[in-house]
């Protein structure tokens, strides 16, 4: 069974920093993008940024140049960089792999992970 995890979140002030990690783990033969996204209470889940196995990155225009999103193929985990955190960063954020799980040549699935909670104060 494959499951993505989430740590590092918590509760900072505003100009503070946290770095979340998402680690794969269960069974599976690849995966391609990676990205992790967040939702705020009442709002809809929106995309913070992406990171393709080729270590490419795009970014939402609210997090440019504060948050930098990374990965580690070796240790199957991504991670995402947050300074100058804002209050209006304050979410669940969510991790998202594009996997390859029942054979190398399967249709790729989005598998998610369980949210770790951000809160950011004035």
């Amino acid at each position: 069974q494959v499951q993505l995890v989430e740590s590092g979140g918590g509760l900072v002030q505003a100009g503070g920093s946290l770095r979340l990690s998402c680690a794969a783990s269960g069974t599976f033969f690849s995966i391609s993008a990676m990205a992790w996204y967040r939702q705020a209470p009442g709002k809809q889940r929106e995309l913070v940024a992406t990171i393709t196995s080729g270590s490419s990155t795009n970014y939402a225009d609210d997090v440019k140049g504060r948050f930098t999103i990374s990965r580690d193929n070796a240790k199957n985990t991504v991670y995402l960089q947050m300074n100058s955190l804002k209050p209006e960063d304050t979410a669940v954020y969510y991790c998202n792999g594009v996997m390859r799980v029942h054979s190398p040549w399967s249709r790729p699935s989005d598998y998610w992970g369980q949210g770790t909670q951000v809160t950011v104060s004035s």
